[in-house]
């Protein structure tokens, strides 16, 4: 419980004291104020039912033309209560979820946490993107919905047990039954009896909701992406004639989606079987409990029903737990999902380095460098390098020394290995050999990562004609404005040499960044690249020697194992 409660209040504190908190809890209490409405509007039900039933009972016309009124009156000005404060509760919510999502994302991407919660082998955040997406809207929704419900019922409770004290003014005799007592307000201590009972069987039947709602949502979102994966790569499986095997794993997963379903809907079914005839009961059980007043000429038939009212008031705000259990299963795994999300992706910097990072403005240089495998596993070794501004390196190696890595390592997200890496803190790219794309126009994904605005389109698209795309500009209109879809991978690598001459960096590493271009089309791209870049350090991890570099010095890449035998 404890562990819940901490939960609960770490994200409420995350809303309240985000900028524009203040603003948004004014709004919240002017909401819960609307919502409190309601209760007034039920005490005036309650004295209404009292007013009209006597009424009827006496055969007086004018008086229950003038209830009837009275009862629309009440009826209307609820309404437009219940409509504002459902539009404001909105409002609210909106602004509450894109706090968090905001917060999710900042957490998500700051230090790079992202890469290293991927990469983590235990305690590994499944979907972190139905977290972000998913997660704060239910948990928004659900506590906001579930929290006004309370305040509502917990303030109701105090007026309703009141009336209800009031017009239970007779003992119950239990002298039917042989025993010589009688209890005082006997409604009161019934409604309460009544529904702890109840409250007790909800929860010890619909205790295995919470986990199971988690893992449904866990079972969903894996689902769901398995055919968002498939559907970024339509051209590789269609040339591997893999539509039986991806539909396997489209099935596998929907079957263990399907059978965590059976399980929650079983047991939303018991739950079921108690709170659904206690909900279509808890008006009808008021008036058999009130029968004995009645019978005994305690009360008239207009405070019977009066009394009948004020009870069933009391009961369904007492059982605001059994009525909200299963959205309340709902909210609590939601709550833990995204509190573990959020903790995770705060403490995520990654595993403790053994490599020197040291940051110099001038120099970029290896020394005694040794690569590992999480597992230990030795990779490359660089006994030492030094790159200057303007010079163009060759790595050369053989194929899984971890050239790649080396090019992590140099970025600071691989923290496996030993050595030193003393590099400039600003000024670097890093081109993989398949560039990323995001969603957007191709000049957006030019671009990439800055903005459109920062080099304008007409730079954009003369960059793009001059790594050789000049047919895509042009098929995607005089703006370039058309989505990024269809490109090769030729194409896309011209595309990201496009991205490395806009944004001019004084330092780049390219690991296999022109593997999918012939050699002539790789020539004339790199002499462009020195061309326009004379003072940009250029790293190249390739299989191929560079043909038109002939400035270029080659750095043979070895194993830690030759490294110590040599």
């Amino acid at each position: 419980m404890f562990k819940i409660a901490g939960q609960f209040q770490r994200l409420i504190g995350l809303c309240v004291r985000s900028p524009g908190g203040r603003a948004n809890l004014l709004l919240f209490l002017l909401i819960t104020a609307l919502t409190l409405g309601s209760v007034y509007a039920s005490v005036r039900l309650v004295e209404w039912t009292g007013a009209f039933y006597s009424a009827l009972e006496k055969v007086n016309g004018p008086e229950v033309l003038r209830q009837i009124g009275i009862f629309a009156v009440i009826i209307a000005l609820n309404s437009a209560r219940h409509l504002l404060a459902e539009y404001l509760r909105k409002v609210l919510e909106i602004r509450w979820r894109r706090t968090l999502t905001d917060i999710a994302i900042d957490r998500w991407t700051a230090n790079k946490a992202f890469w290293h919660l991927a990469q983590a082998k235990t305690d590994r955040i499944d979907n972190p993107d139905q977290r972000i997406a998913e997660d704060c809207r239910l948990f928004v929704s659900g506590m906001l919905s579930e929290t006004l419900d309370l305040i509502s019922r917990v303030v109701g409770l105090v007026s309703f047990v009141a009336i209800l004290w009031s017009l239970s003014n007779f003992p119950l005799s239990l002298a039917f039954v042989g025993i010589d007592l009688e209890i005082p307000h006997y409604m009161v201590w019934a409604a309460f009896l009544y529904v702890a009972v109840c409250s007790g069987l909800t929860h010890l039947l619909g205790r295995p909701l919470k986990r199971l709602f988690s893992e449904q949502q866990h079972r969903e979102a894996d689902f769901r992406y398995a055919m968002a994966r498939w559907r970024t790569s339509f051209d590789e499986v269609a040339l591997s004639n893999g539509e039986d095997a991806e539909k396997r794993i489209f099935r596998s997963r929907f079957d263990a989606l399907a059978a965590n379903w059976r399980k929650l809907i079983t047991r939303e079914l018991i739950l079921g079987g108690f709170t659904y005839p206690f909900n279509h009961s808890v008006l009808r059980i008021p008036l058999f409990i009130a029968l004995p007043g009645y019978l005994a000429g305690h009360v008239a038939f207009g405070g019977l029903m009066q009394l009948s009212t004020a009870f069933s008031q009391v009961v369904t705000t007492l059982s605001w737990f059994i009525f909200s259990y299963r959205d309340l299963a709902d909210l609590v795994a939601t709550a833990s999902r995204l509190d573990a999300f959020m903790q995770s992706a705060t403490a995520s910097t990654g595993p403790d380095a053994s490599i020197q990072r040291l940051e110099r403005s001038d120099v970029f240089r290896l020394n005694a460098l040794l690569l590992d495998t999480p597992d230990g596993r030795s990779l490359l070794a660089i006994e030492n390098l030094t790159v200057s501004p303007g010079e163009s390196v060759w790595l050369r190696g053989p194929s899984g020394i971890g050239k790649t890595t080396l090019m992590k390592a140099v970025a600071g997200l691989w923290p496996h290995g030993t050595g030193e890496i003393r590099r400039p803190r600003e000024g670097w790219m890093f081109l993989p050999q398949k560039p990323y794309l995001p969603l957007g126009t191709l000049v957006e994904a030019t671009a990439y990562p800055s903005t459109v605005e920062r080099f304008g389109e007409e730079q954009i698209r003369a960059a793009l004609c001059d790594v050789g795309l000049e047919q895509r500009v042009v098929d995607n209109g005089a703006a370039g404005l058309e989505a990024t879809e269809g490109l090769s991978g030729g194409e896309l690598q011209r595309l990201a040499i496009a991205r490395l001459l806009l944004h001019a960096p004084r330092w780049a590493i390219l690991d296999e960044a022109t593997s999918a271009l012939d050699p002539a089309a790789e020539a004339k791209l790199l002499s462009l690249v020195r061309h326009r870049l004379p003072q940009t350090a250029l790293i190249l991890i390739a299989h191929r020697a560079p043909q038109t570099l002939f400035d270029i010095r080659a750095v043979d890449v070895t194993t830690t194992q030759a490294l110590a035998a040599a």
